[in-house]
């Protein structure tokens, strides 16, 4: 069985067709590309499965499930990093991702373990005490990754997570996702082909809000 399918979905915003259709299904331990150019449906359809927007028309599954079912026990197995990686910048790294924690509802020696894991997962010990405002966007990024696997998701859905870094940043953060693919399933959105190819076990092109 599939850890996600989504079969025959669609939404639209007023008269602008987003995702027309889209069906596939995702299975445990890909890290699947998904791939189109700006404006092709990509981050609907992640909110979608993120649950941020409904569906439409059609059904998402969630390890055979519908998602509008279970959707609390979902969101406690999915991580989301969006891609404008909302992060309270006046806040340290320490505070904000106990402040994460405490959202995931983590108590006592998990809650430590969770945390210890997620921190040396994305190497963000150096920066752990400082404020995210003075973070660079590389490690901005970082922080964003380390929140969203806090919790130990099964699913990973990263919208466009190398958005705006330099070379080597893209490059760092690439690594740092082809290392977290090792233990879950992962969904990344891109309009950059290489990233796809670098990164990913499978490809999934949309364009426009169709996959193709």
């Amino acid at each position: 069985m599939s850890l996600l399918t989504l079969q025959g979905v669609s939404k639209r915003f007023g008269d602008v067709p987003a995702v027309d259709g889209a069906s596939f299904s995702v299975d445990r331990g890909q890290v699947v590309g998904f791939l189109g150019p700006n404006g092709a449906g990509k981050s609907t359809t992640m909110r979608m499965i993120t649950q941020y927007y409904e569906p439409d028309q059609g059904e998402i599954l969630f390890d055979g499930a519908p998602l509008a079912a279970v959707s609390l026990d979902a969101k406690r197995r999915i991580g989301y990093l969006p891609e404008n990686n909302p992060l309270y910048g006046d806040m340290l790294v320490a505070d904000y991702l106990a402040f994460v924690a405490d959202l995931r509802e983590l108590k006592g020696p998990e809650r430590r373990r969770a945390l210890d894991d997620a921190v040396q997962a994305t190497a963000v010990e150096s920066v752990y005490y400082r404020p995210i405002g003075e973070l660079s966007k590389g490690y901005k990024q970082r922080v964003g990754l380390t929140a969203a696997i806090l919790h130990r998701p099964d699913l990973l859905v990263l919208d466009e997570p190398t958005e705006g870094l330099d070379p080597n940043q893209r490059i760092e953060i690439r690594h740092l996702i082809s290392h977290l693919g090792r233990d879950r399933t992962v969904m990344l959105s891109t309009h950059v082909l290489p990233e796809v190819q670098q990164t990913c076990s499978r490809l999934l092109i949309i364009h426009p809000g169709r996959i193709a």
